[in-house]
């Protein structure tokens, strides 16, 4: 184009004379310039191949910082010796590249061929934080690149990455495995540089693009946390992004709103975009109505520096000024890398179908590292020589690593763990045993954390009155040594922080709780913001207790809090869901990290999910919070009849990839907390918790079934009149969860209690073989049912059915009563509601209702 054109100008405006501005960048002394000298400064000043997006920024400061990093002459000075290792790094980038594509030619590997300037763009950011004081650095990205990043940012050992794409390599009894461009790896290292300790990981993830992001977002706060480091000055992230995702996957957004609250905080990460300007096979044009992809992080003034990624130095220019910005201002930043995809989506990928003119040009293009070759050569910065060297050093060290590789017979995941727990699988160097001691605490500890409940620790400190009636009502449960829900969980964390462990609960409204049942954050009614968390005033050297109100997301904040417990296994972290169902926007981040993280990655993770659940007809979207879902995931066996050894129940919980409860009792409730922290191992804990059950006057439990030397029950078993004379009892209701109050009372309200039993699993997955064996053995005549309140095709049913098979055979079968099939999982009739649970309950206690009838 025309230069006056591009500017839109005449040939009589260039001599025009402007008066400058006290603060310039351009150069010079002068108090006016002609406009032609100004651009002629303009354009020796900038970088071409750079643009720059911050005027949205509401903070001058900041603003005059970013002019004076790119406005000032001769910002973009490189020394010889910088040119060298910038140009080493591209020699690495690329020749990794050609090495995958001349071994493995029909594999994909996802490569970065187009933007192989994204490794020293990495390197610089890395290098320059640690000269800043960053010591630990974790990074989550796409697929793309990834081989390369593990190869040159990470450093993961060649021969273990080439062995991956050996057909014959035998798997490790260690899980099930990922594909290669999905997994992660920690690694501790001297940063060259700056000649400091650097720690790098890098997060396993799935396919789904950017579901990653939240991760590593808690993982690095929960870090910062552990570490003290409040204001990011020793831990920080850099997440990568492709441009498509970075514009379409609406977590980004979400996270990014995460980014300045105070409990999610990471204090700025550096976000580097891959633009390589196409999303698979679809043109920008139709992937975002935004002008640039980047557009989103405008919503947390974020500054955004478009680059050249053929213009090396420029941008590694801009990634220094990205990370000096981040550990400046503890604010997020993004590098787009405007670049391209020199093959398509992968190595087996046809692009000229659907972008014939685009991949002509770029067969066209020469590629990065020869230009900055020629560049070097030309200013006689390096020889030819020295180029053809480096590249021989760099493919005897790939030649050499392959060579090894095929020494390699078993592929271990565990090498490729991205958060390791050092010294937690082990005593003195052996294995934990597998067992679990008993979760209940001494008396004087549930006094003491009942009375804590129930009080005010602070002085002058006005509560609500409705609150003060809740906790003289918490000091007389205490006072009797009875508990309900809110109490029994204060007694869990309580416990827990008492010894030592770190509980964070986050979620939607969790300080009050959904139900204002929890309270765990008193407002003064009287000074504006004035706070007090009474847990953790509860011992003078406990653990820190963290509740937070969320923003209200699911994906972004259910994936920060995986990432977040993440980091140790010392930490009881929770996330309650609003309602139950509300997961279901969250569902990528439960069917892809949490139910299958163990198995793809090798990586224990012990959240906790709280979901509440029940029919009480208020309708189909605040009911269920779709048990059936969780238990299609468990990967226990329903055919395969067990052996009950005397460590089954612990051997149960290690073999299963995540553990699912309905607890019908506070004191479960309890228990299962403290057993998530005791187990010798980690694993998600899903537990369904109550509504209504929150203050119904028969859903307590005395502190006799919380003290030392009592644990979680799997089942609890019938104890009334029907154990007396347990020849007689006609029918045995299993059940679950709040149905369980309904049957007890309809059973009171019939005088049946000497004919129907009722036995309640309080945990469903894995399935307590052993324990419902021994519970239907001790009803030898009794007729089987399991009874649910909710939807035949939902709930509990077509899980637990086959389990009871394998048990007991067909010589035994398992009844069903509950509600018929739907597609709702509930009514938004309340009279509908009553209807049908009037219906079920009937057939529950109608002891001939399965007269005469196949199974």
């Amino acid at each position: 184009m025309d230069k006056l054109a591009f500017y839109d100008l005449r040939e009589t405006d260039l001599d025009k004379e402007f008066q400058l501005p006290t603060t310039t960048f351009i150069g010079g002394s002068e108090s006016t310039l002609s406009l032609r000298e100004i651009i002629r400064r303009l354009e020796s000043t900038y970088c071409q191949h750079i643009g720059l997006e911050f005027m949205f920024i509401n903070d001058v400061e900041q603003c005059q910082w970013i002019r004076q990093k790119f406005e000032t002459p001769g910002v973009m000075q490189f020394s010889n010796e910088e040119k060298r290792t910038l140009l080493a790094r591209l020699v690495r980038s690329m020749r990794f590249e050609d090495f995958l594509a001349r071994k493995w030619s029909s594999e994909k590997r996802f490569g970065l061929e187009g933007c192989e300037v994204m490794i020293p763009a990495l390197k610089t950011i890395i290098d320059k934080s640690s000269e800043m004081g960053i010591e630990n650095i974790i990074l989550g990205m796409p697929h793309r690149g990834r081989l390369n990043v593990l190869a040159n940012v990470i450093r993961k050992d060649l021969e273990q990455i080439f062995c991956q794409f050996d057909p014959k390599l035998e798997a490790a009894d260690e899980g099930s495995g990922d594909v290669k461009y999905h997994l992660g790896m920690y690694h501790e290292r001297i940063n060259r540089v700056t000649n400091r300790n650097i720690t790098l990981s890098l997060v396993a993830n799935p396919s789904h693009l950017e579901a990653v992001d939240p991760v590593v977002q808690g993982k690095t706060k929960a870090e910062q946390f552990y570490r003290g480091d409040a204001q990011g000055r020793k831990v920080m992230s850099i997440l990568v992004h492709g441009d498509a995702a970075f514009a379409g996957q609406g977590v980004v957004y979400e996270t990014f709103h995460l980014s300045d609250l105070p409990s999610y905080t990471t204090n700025g990460t550096v976000h580097v975009v891959v633009n390589n300007q196409i999303g698979f096979t679809t043109d920008p044009r139709m992937a975002r109505s935004s002008p640039y992809p980047t557009d989103v992080a405008r919503v947390v003034n974020a500054p955004i520096f478009h680059v050249n990624a053929d213009d090396p130095e420029a941008v590694i220019y801009v990634c220094s000024v990205a990370a000096e910005w981040r550990n400046t201002f503890n604010k997020d930043v993004v590098v787009d890398l405007v670049c391209y995809r020199r093959r398509g989506h992968n190595e087996m990928d046809e692009p000229m179908f659907t972008q014939p003119l685009m991949y002509k040009q770029i067969h066209r293009q020469v590629p990065v590292l020869k230009k900055y070759a020629d560049k070097l050569i030309s200013e006689g910065t390096v020889t030819l020589q020295e180029f053809e060297e480096e590249i021989a050093k760099y493919d005897r060290i790939c030649e050499e690593a392959y060579g090894r590789s095929k020494d390699k017979k078993i592929l271990h995941i565990k090498h490729w763990l991205d958060s390791p727990w050092p010294g937690f699988f082990t005593v003195d160097g052996e294995p934990k045993s597998m067992t679990c001691p008993p979760t209940g605490v001494p008396e004087d500890v549930l006094t003491h954390i009942g009375t804590v409940a129930s009080s005010v620790p602070l002085e002058d400190f006005k509560i609500h009155t409705g609150l003060s009636r809740i906790l003289r009502s918490r000091a007389e449960m205490a006072q009797k040594q009875t508990v309900d829900w809110a109490l029994a969980e204060y007694m869990a964390f309580g416990s827990l922080l008492k010894e030592g462990i770190h509980v964070r609960l986050s979620g939607q409204d969790v300080e009050r709780g959904t139900f204002s049942h929890r309270h765990h954050v008193l407002h003064d009614q009287e000074v504006d913001r004035r706070t007090c968390v009474p847990m953790n005033h509860l011992w003078p050297k406990q653990a820190p207790y963290t509740v937070c109100n969320s923003s209200l997301s699911e994906y972004g904040v259910l994936g920060f809090e995986l990432g977040y417990a993440m980091a140790s296994p010392n930490a009881l972290v929770l996330w309650e869901a609003q309602f139950g169902d509300f997961h279901n926007t969250a569902q990528c981040i439960i069917d892809q990290f949490i139910s299958t993280g163990q198995a793809k990655w090798v990586r224990h993770n012990g959240i906790v999910l709280l979901l509440p659940h029940g029919m009480e007809g208020m309708g189909p979207e605040h009911s269920s919070a779709r048990p059936e879902r969780f238990l299609q995931m468990s990967n226990d066996d329903s055919d395969t009849y067990p052996v009950f050894t005397e460590d089954f129940e612990v051997s149960q919980l290690y073999d299963c990839n995540w553990i699912v409860v309905n607890c019908s009792t506070p004191a479960s409730y309890f228990h299962v907390l403290r057993r998530q922290i005791l187990l010798p191992f980690r694993k998600p804990l899903i537990i369904f918790t109550p509504k209504s059950l929150l203050r119904h006057p028969e859903a307590k439990s005395s502190f006799d079934q919380m003290v030392s030397g009592t644990s979680f029950q799997r089942v609890i078993p019938e104890d009334g009149v029907a154990v007396q004379a347990p020849g007689q009892v006609r029918r045995l209701i299993f059940c679950t969860g709040k149905v369980y109050y309904d049957l007890v009372k309809e059973r009171s309200s019939q005088g049946l209690e000497g004919q129907v039993a009722l036995t309640r699993l309080e945990q469903i997955s894995p399935f307590p073989f052993d324990l419902i064996a021994q519970e239907a053995e001790r009803f030898p005549s009794a007729e089987l049912v399991w009874c649910q309140e909710e939807h035949k095709n939902m709930g509990y049913y077509d899980y637990i059915s086959p389990r009871f098979m394998t048990i007991l055979g067909r010589t035994r079968p398992i009844w069903y009563v509950g509600r018929e099939p739907a597609a709702a999982p509930a009514t938004g009739n309340r009279n509908a509601h009553l209807v049908s649970l009037r219906k079920f309950l009937d057939t529950a206690f109608d002891l001939r209702a399965f007269e005469g009838k196949m199974f």
